[in-house]
C-alpha cells in the first residue's frame, strides 16, 4: 500500500479572461493571382540581370531562389567571373537599402556592426551603426576577414540582430548577405569555420564563360561604355521591398506533402552514412556529413522554386534542382579523399543517385 496514494487529477480550469490555445492554423493555399504576380516579380528581377550579366543562369537562379526562400548565399569562383557584379544586381533590383563591404584582414567587428561614439557636447554615448544594418549586405571576399570578424557575421546571420555596447538592435526586413570568396587564395585568408558555412543557405560555384557568352560579355561593355554598371541607368522597374516580403510569405504557403519532406531528410541523412539507402565506403571520403539545416533549406529551396516555377505544391524535382547548392558545402571531406581529388560536388553526385525519388 503508497504511502502517499496519488490524488485525483483534477483538470485544470484556464484563468477568467485566458483564452484556450487553438492548434496550429495551416497557412491559406495561394490562388492563380497569387502564382501570377509571383512569376512577374521574378521575371522583373531576370530583366534586370539581363542587363547586366551575359550567361550565369544558374547563380541568377540560386540568388532568387536563396532571396525567395529567405535564406544566405555565398559565391564561390575565381577572380574575374563577375561575383560583384550579380551580387549588386540582386541587391539593386530591390528599393531596399544595400551596403558593399570588402573584407581585409584588419577589418574589426566594430568597423561591420558599429560602435558607440562619445558625444562630448551632450556627455554622453550615441550608438552608430554600421553597414551590416542594410536590407542586402554584400561581404566581398568574405574569407580575408579575421575570426572575430566572422563572429560578428555569424551573429548577424544567425540572430537577425547585433550588439553594439550591451544594446541589442534588431535588422532590417528583409535582410539577405551574399558573400563571396576565391579559393584559389591562401595568403592573407581565414577559411570560414563549419558554423558559418551552415548558416548560408546555398554555396554557388561560377565556372568560365563559353567563348560566345565572353563575346557576348564584349559585347555588352562596348555598348555600355564603361565597365561599372549604373543602377540607376537601367531600364527595368526595381521590385519594391514590399513585393520581397510578400514572395517570402507566398514561398512559406507552398504546400509540402509528408513525401517531400522524407525525400529531403533522406538526402540529408545520406550524407551521414544514415538513410534509407546507405553509401557503401562513404565513412572513408566523408567526415562530417550535412546537418538538419540542409534538409530545412531542402524544403525552402523547393518552396521558393515551386512558386517561381507556378505551382502552389513542391514537386521532387523541386528539392532536387537545389541539392548540389544546398549540400556541397555542409560535406566535410576527409583528408583521403582530398588527397584523391574528390570533391565534394561528386559525393553530392552519388548521394543523389542513391536517394529514391518519391
Amino acid at each position: 500500500m503508497a504511502l502517499f496514494p496519488p490524488k485525483p487529477s483534477i483538470p485544470q480550469q484556464p484563468a477568467a479572461g485566458v483564452p484556450l490555445p487553438t492548434p496550429a492554423q495551416s497557412p491559406s493555399a495561394l490562388n492563380a493571382d497569387d502564382l501570377t504576380r509571383a512569376r512577374q516579380l521574378a521575371d522583373r528581377i531576370r530583366a534586370r540581370f539581363a542587363q547586366t550579366l551575359v550567361g550565369q543562369d544558374d547563380l541568377r537562379e540560386s540568388l532568387i531562389v536563396t532571396l525567395v526562400a529567405g535564406g544566405h548565399i555565398l559565391i564561390e569562383s575565381v577572380p574575374g567571373l563577375a561575383k560583384t557584379t550579380a551580387a549588386q544586381t540582386l541587391a539593386t533590383s530591390v528599393s531596399g537599402t544595400f551596403k558593399r563591404v570588402q573584407c581585409t584582414p584588419d577589418l574589426m567587428p566594430s568597423d561591420l556592426v558599429g560602435t558607440q561614439v562619445f558625444d562630448f557636447a551632450s556627455q554622453r554615448f550615441s550608438t552608430q551603426i554600421g553597414p551590416i544594418h542594410a536590407n542586402f549586405v554584400l561581404l566581398d571576399e568574405i574569407n580575408r576577414s579575421n575570426a572575430k570578424t566572422q563572429s560578428a557575421m555569424l551573429e548577424a546571420m544567425a540572430e537577425g540582430a547585433t550588439t553594439i555596447g550591451g544594446e541589442r538592435i534588431a535588422l532590417p526586413k528583409p535582410f539577405m548577405v551574399i558573400a563571396t570568396q576565391n579559393p584559389i587564395e591562401e595568403e592573407g585568408t581565414f577559411n570560414l569555420p563549419e558554423a558559418q558555412m551552415d548558416r548560408f543557405m546555398m554555396k554557388a560555384v561560377m565556372t568560365y564563360p563559353s567563348a560566345d557568352e565572353e563575346t557576348r560579355m564584349l559585347a555588352l561593355l562596348t555598348r555600355r561604355g564603361t565597365d561599372v554598371f549604373d543602377p540607376a541607368s537601367l531600364s527595368t522597374e526595381v521590385v519594391q521591398v514590399r513585393d520581397v516580403e510578400f514572395l517570402r510569405t507566398a514561398a512559406r504557403r507552398v504546400h509540402v506533402s509528408d513525401a517531400i519532406m522524407r525525400y529531403a531528410v533522406d538526402l540529408a541523412a545520406t550524407s551521414r552514412g544514415a538513410g534509407s539507402r546507405p553509401l557503401q565506403g562513404l565513412s572513408s571520403l566523408v567526415r562530417l556529413g550535412a546537418s538538419p539545416r540542409a534538409s530545412i533549406a531542402l524544403v525552402r529551396a523547393g518552396q521558393a522554386n515551386a512558386l517561381l516555377s507556378g505551382r502552389d505544391y513542391v514537386i521532387p524535382e523541386d528539392v532536387k534542382t537545389w541539392a548540389h547548392e544546398v549540400l556541397r558545402h555542409r560535406i566535410l571531406l576527409t583528408f583521403e579523399a582530398m588527397a584523391d581529388g574528390v570533391t565534394g560536388d561528386q559525393i553530392v553526385d552519388r548521394i543523389v543517385e542513391a536517394v529514391r525519388v518519391p
